[in-house]
């Protein structure tokens, strides 16, 4: 797994990956803000009906509103590198063949609405699994290790199919990962510690995409012929 993160770090910063990088950065950038701005108008507005929340809610902006703009950040970078992921999956994948994989055929493009669809409910899941996560923080610190724990099997799973549904349909997929699934999950904790360093991680949609097309590949016996 570790050989297959290199190989998709190293790559970020090449001339081929060059136009998708900054087309991935900027529109993560983007995202960032704008549900940022939007969760804080949000947030400003509940509190001036403080008297009229049910506890769990006035107990949920709080905490988002003293954990403030990084840990804010830190939640949000998931479902938004997801989203910025499910747009660029298709270059991303074919940026990653060519260079190492140019003997093999490439996987084919997903349907847009299976994209979207697929993109849009993984999201949602990741967005309650991580407020969960995110009111255990406070509590004995329990919610870093199951950030990891959560994240890692969540990133795993979703990257995974994501870079495997261009070649295989769902009966394999499952198969698939039934047969590899320790390692799936160690592949998604080392998207989640990306995920968690600053900076780097407005990197994670192409990252992580990167990342589980190697991954795939290693799965099925392919080797990549340029490891930069």
């Amino acid at each position: 797994m570790l050989s297959s993160a290199l190989l998709a770090f190293n790559q970020l910063f090449t001339k081929p990956f060059r136009s998708v990088f900054w087309k991935m950065l900027g529109i993560t950038i983007l995202l960032l803000g704008l549900v940022w701005v939007g969760i804080e108008s949000g947030i400003e507005y509940l509190l001036t009906l403080e008297d009229f929340l049910p506890g769990w809610a006035e107990t949920v902006a709080k905490v988002i509103t003293g954990f403030g703009f990084f840990f804010g950040l830190w939640f949000l970078i998931i479902p938004v590198s997801t989203i910025v992921a499910g747009l660029f999956l298709d270059q991303v994948s074919h940026v990653v063949e060519d260079t190492h994989y140019p003997h093999e055929p490439h996987g084919r493009d997903l349907p847009i609405m299976d994209a979207v669809f697929q993109t849009i409910r993984f999201v949602l899941v990741v967005i309650g699994v991580n407020l969960v996560v995110l009111l255990m923080i406070p509590f004995l610190g329990l919610g870093i290790p199951l950030f990891f724990i959560a994240n890692g099997y969540l990133l795993g799973r979703e990257y995974f199919e994501q870079a495997a549904l261009r070649f295989r349909n769902q009966t394999e997929l499952k198969e698939l990962r039934a047969r590899h699934g320790a390692k799936i999950f160690i592949g998604g904790v080392l998207i989640a510690i990306f995920i968690s360093i600053p900076l780097l991680n407005l990197l994670t949609p192409l990252f992580a995409t990167a990342f589980m097309v190697h991954v795939h590949k290693k799965f099925t016996g392919s080797k990549p012929v340029n490891t930069l």
